[in-house]
């Protein structure tokens, strides 16, 4: 029986959640000028990039995989893309991340609390769970808040 898995973290940031939140939706073509030691290149290749089914080619620093928007929701600052190709789906039946962006009020002025999460089914039992993944997101969330805020 299929059995899917979550891994997640919350990272606060100084960026507005409209403002962070807007370089995972409308402007994700852009990431790779923020973070150029992980994104070579993001190009949506079905849609517009904010319409459900929307597809989009990621290309790394060392993989390649595709994905499609499976859900967008502007006003709670939240999207979930399915992983459809690249090496990842060697090891996962099922790859969904899911990003949340949630505004926050600070002494000092506005920031954010950006949750993500990786809801993930294994090929099989032998496969690890994907803590690279939640490191290397959690790399670009540091880099992508200092580049922007």
């Amino acid at each position: 029986m299929a059995q899917l898995h979550k891994l997640g973290f919350e990272a606060e940031i100084k960026c507005s959640a409209d403002k962070y939140f807007g370089m995972f939706s409308n402007n994700v073509t852009q990431l790779p000028k923020f973070v150029p030691s992980t994104f070579k290149s993001v190009e949506i290749t079905e849609g517009d990039g904010t319409s459900i089914g929307s597809t989009r080619l990621w290309k790394y620093a060392i993989v390649i995989s595709k994905d499609r928007l499976t859900t967008f929701n502007k006003e709670k600052r939240s999207l979930v893309y399915e992983i459809t190709q690249g090496g990842i789906m060697n090891y996962y039946k099922v790859f969904n991340v899911k990003i949340d962006v949630v505004p926050k009020q600070h002494a000092t002025g506005n920031g954010s609390l950006v949750k993500w999460s990786l809801e993930f089914e294994k090929v099989n039992d032998d496969i690890p769970d994907p803590t690279a993944y939640i490191d290397a997101i959690q790399l670009v969330t540091n880099e992508l808040s200092s580049q922007l805020c």
